[in-house]
């Protein structure tokens, strides 16, 4: 097993297979599952699976920097948000790249245009990876 990283409570971090080489995620450790702002999410059919095509706003406060991204779908949820709203998501499997580690993750797609942060890192994500440290902030290095 690798070494645990030590995070604080909001990082930098990125996801080489989508092309996002830089995203500001909240470590949230009562989320057990990771999200990914989308703004616009298209599915198509590859190879007779369904995939989707959607597209990132990485940067907080920064609409016209958008990135476009596409994944295979692994799964269709429906994910239950701290104000106890129902959505279906898709969900993806991608690479997370954090303090010069790398590990495949899940994550749904959802709109977060209203939210602080364009990532929610979530507890399985970060399970037998990561120590948080909420007095700490901005701890890893990409």
């Amino acid at each position: 097993m690798t070494n645990k990283i030590t995070v604080g409570w909001r990082e930098w971090l990125a996801l080489p297979e989508l092309g996002i080489d830089k995203i500001k995620a909240k470590v949230d450790t009562g989320a057990r599952t990771s999200c990914i702002h989308a703004f616009r999410v298209e599915e198509f059919i590859q190879d007779e699976q369904v995939w989707v095509r959607f597209w990132v706003h990485p940067i907080q406060d920064d609409n016209d920097t958008e990135i476009q991204c596409q994944a295979k779908v692994i799964d269709q949820r429906t994910v239950t948000d701290s104000g106890g709203h129902q959505e279906q998501r898709y969900v993806i499997q991608t690479q997370l790249l954090i303090g010069g580690q790398q590990w495949p993750i899940e994550a749904t797609l959802t709109n977060r245009d209203t939210m602080k942060f364009r990532m929610l890192l979530g507890r399985t994500a970060m399970a037998g990876r990561i120590v948080v440290d909420p007095e700490l902030s901005h701890q890893t290095q990409l």
